[in-house]
């Protein structure tokens, strides 16, 4: 009988999660590389090496060791991606606080909320939009806007002319399924910050699943420019006829 190997340094490394790793910052970070080696009981050289994955990914970041003397060492800590990896208890919050202004307080008191809230954006969509010039140069703002806010929008050309506003992500999805408000309220602060004239209507709606196909999971807009005017179509002028000399 083969008495099992006690396991080396570099099988304790891969032993040693990324998550281990992720939880060892959101504990005692910033840390350095030695201490994470140390904690985690594996090689400086493998510490780093896990290390960088994660930075790579977007999940930690380095600075300057605070404190240190003569030459100064890196420390390591989570980033906003690496922070957001562990439980969040926003959506469970936001529904329950939804809950309990329409039991407690009413109806038209969480309508109120809803619509202080759009009064707030449309202030705010409408100064980021006040420099665009055309209907395109304000729909890409304002999906470089919603895109800040979570919902990751683009704008696509339709072939008749118009666009799609997508918005491929719902930060306040939870919220929205519990109180379709929101979503109401996000169609009229886009009527009011196009301007009049635009035409919007909602083609795909993630919560109810409306204009959806099987995978998709999305909220998408239709928008289409105003249509011209008769003061600004051009106006033809009747040609008018030489009367006929008699002979």
């Amino acid at each position: 009988m083969t008495c099992p190997r006690r396991p080396t340094q570099e099988s304790r490394l891969m032993a040693a999660s990324d998550r281990d790793i992720l939880e060892l910052l959101k504990t005692r970070g910033p840390i350095s590389t030695v201490d994470v080696a140390a904690t985690l009981d594996v090689t400086p050289q493998g510490a780093r090496q896990r290390l960088e994955s994660l930075r790579a990914a977007g999940l930690v970041e380095t600075g300057e060791a605070k404190g240190a003397i003569g030459r100064p060492g890196l420390s390591w800590f989570l980033s906003e991606a690496g922070h957001a990896q562990f439980p969040d208890g926003h959506d469970r919050f936001a529904v329950e606080l939804i809950d309990i202004i329409r039991g407690k307080l009413g109806a038209k008191a969480l309508d109120r909320l809803i619509a202080a809230r759009e009064a707030e954006q449309r202030r705010r969509y409408q100064a980021a939009l006040a420099p665009a010039g055309d209907l395109r140069a304000k729909l890409q703002r304002l999906a470089q806007e919603r895109t800040r806010e979570g919902y990751m929008a683009e704008i696509r050309a339709t072939d008749d002319g118009g666009w799609l506003l997508i918005e491929h992500h719902c930060p306040i999805c939870a919220a929205a399924t519990a109180c379709r408000g929101f979503c109401r309220s996000e169609l009229q602060l886009f009527r009011a910050v196009l301007g009049p004239g635009v035409r919007i209507e909602r083609a795909q709606h993630l919560i109810s699943g409306e204009g959806l196909a099987a995978g998709e999971r999305r909220c998408a807009y239709r928008i289409e420019p105003p249509a011209p005017s008769a003061a600004a179509r051009p106006v033809r002028r009747k040609r008018s006829r030489k009367p006929r000399s008699r002979l």
